[in-house]
């Protein structure tokens, strides 16, 4: 099993400017790649550049710049080159698929923001200091620097990357041969319906509250979006107080998603201890939240007819500040280390089927939803909470899967 581990770093004043240089060339070398993609397909002879094209140019280009390109690892260089390489892998997999194709696109400098290193040893190196009891990890170019280590790293250390996030630094590890840790079981079995009014509801009726991170922040990051729009969108260079406000606005959304992401975790922990089986929704949530295709009036040129996108962009922001898909990711990464069992159900008339475990008689029926709160059969008559309705028949359909699965 993988998994992966974030550290924070605490580097001295020296290491960070090291650390900002490395990212910054970093970002020159991926510029510069994708710049001779361009000029060699908009060449005559529509020349293709690979990436072991552009791997085998490295040497050179250490050897002419010494003091920048020549200082980092050359093995992190490479996989900044597989970075851009995939995303043109991915560019030509759209093009072909007959989707938006997305051509990559250069990188500012305030945008790039992370530096991997395909394997331990080689450029960095984890606990680099093991007599120490400070744990540290070495970067070549950079130095040993200090890592906050809040929990034991178990398995065979494979990648690290090194990230930035605002004004903090951070240590990803990407650990393989990770054992498992199994919980006890519970022989408990639970259906969850993901909402925004309440997070979820479980099939025994518990709600489960949304804390409504971005909600509770509106005020706050509004009037620092409304101050940052006062300045020009395109600059050459930015004066300090635009630098100052571009800062604020990210420190907000940063906190908005440090609250979501523990949330998540501590919630998604609770659910795992208690239930040996979890079954949820299989939600499409960039599907739910694609705004409505504009309606041209056929009465006059150039107009067009409402399409509910204001109130459907109200319903996107919600399911966004939800965060469904990052929590049913959790979920399933902390139900395979505890040895429990995830079952994605189909979603489909969830919250319109009447529920036989509870008495219901299976009736289908858009009517049966009466409103967004109240479920009311209009075969049988049963009442109940519409969310409980919809954990019910995914713990129905989980169970046949579990059926099936025997």
């Amino acid at each position: 099993m993988m998994r992966a581990y974030k550290f924070l770093l605490r580097p001295t004043v020296g290491q960070e400017a090291a650390l900002r240089d490395m990212l910054r060339d970093h970002c020159s070398l991926y510029n510069g790649a994708l710049q001779e993609r361009r000029d060699a397909y908009r060449h005559s002879s529509k020349t293709s550049v690979k990436y072991g094209d552009q791997s085998a140019q490295l040497k050179e280009i250490r050897a002419f710049d010494p003091e920048r390109h020549g200082c980092w690892s050359f093995s992190s260089q490479q996989a900044t080159l597989r970075r851009l390489d995939k995303a043109f892998q991915a560019f030509f997999r759209r093009v072909k698929a007959g989707l938006t194709p997305g051509y990559p696109r250069f990188k500012g400098v305030g945008h790039f923001d992370t530096v991997t290193f395909a394997k331990d040893g080689d450029g960095c190196r984890w606990d680099s200091t093991p007599h120490d009891p400070q744990t540290r990890v070495r970067l070549q170019g950079v130095g040993h620097v200090r890592v906050h280590q809040h929990r034991p790293v178990r398995g065979r250390v494979k990648t690290i990357s090194i990230k930035r996030e605002g004004k903090r630094w951070y240590v990803v590890l990407v650990c393989d041969e990770v054992p498992p840790e199994p919980l006890p079981a519970t022989g408990s079995i639970v259906g969850i319906d993901m909402g925004t009014v309440h997070f979820f509801t479980d099939s025994g009726g518990v709600h489960q509250e949304n804390p409504k991170f971005l909600e509770a922040m509106a005020e706050e990051l509004t009037a620092a979006q409304q101050h940052l729009s006062t300045f020009p969108k395109r600059t050459r260079r930015r004066t300090k107080k635009h630098r100052a406000a571009a800062r604020k606005v990210a420190k907000l959304h940063a906190k908005i998603r440090r609250q979501r992401l523990d949330h998540h975790h501590k919630t998604a922990l609770a659910l795992v201890r208690e239930h040996d089986v979890i079954g949820h929704e299989r939600l499409n949530t960039a599907g739910m939240t694609k705004a409505p295709a504009p309606k041209p009036d056929p009465e006059q040129e150039g107009a067009f007819l409402p399409n509910g996108a204001a109130a459907k962009a109200g319903l996107n922001r919600s399911i966004l500040d939800a965060g469904w898909g990052i929590f049913l990711g959790i979920l399933a990464q902390k139900a395979e280390s505890a040895a429990r069992r995830v079952i994605p159900v189909n979603a489909r008339n969830t919250s319109r089927t009447c529920p036989p475990e509870i008495g219901g008689c299976g009736h289908v029926a858009k009517e049966n939803r009466v409103t967004q709160a109240k479920f009311e059969c209009v075969k049988c008559g049963l009442v109940e909470n519409a969310d409980r309705v919809g954990a019910l028949n995914v713990l129905y359909r989980a169970g046949l899967v579990l059926c099936d699965g025997a």
